[in-house]
């Protein structure tokens, strides 16, 4: 009786210690999944920011352009041209640093 209790503990110990070396395996592969994914999201982060900079600078432009229009045209809602024009370009260029911020 006491060499199966003694047998038993042992193959319990072996079996516990393989299961939680099993664990810990499946937990480092999931990891360098985790650190290549967050490699590969960082990567895009710097095109992307200056794709978005530079889609602000388009609207600024063409903005500038609508807004020059209707002021020699004489027409009454300039002010609210200029700030639909301002706040756009403004929330464009505070994106892509924003987003350069968030992802470094």
């Amino acid at each position: 009786m006491k060499k199966t209790r003694k047998w038993l503990f042992k193959t319990t110990t072996l079996a516990f210690a393989l299961i939680l070396l099993s664990f810990y395996n499946l937990f480092a592969q999931s990891s360098a999944g985790i650190d290549q994914a967050t490699a590969e999201v960082s990567s895009y982060v710097d095109p992307v920011s200056n794709l978005i900079i530079a889609i602000g600078a388009v609207v600024g432009l063409i903005g500038g352009v609508r807004v020059y229009i209707k002021w020699q045209s004489g027409d009454q809602d300039t002010q609210k041209a200029i700030m639909g024009w301002f706040g756009a370009c403004l929330f464009l260029i505070l994106v892509g640093v924003v987003i350069k911020a968030f992802f470094a």
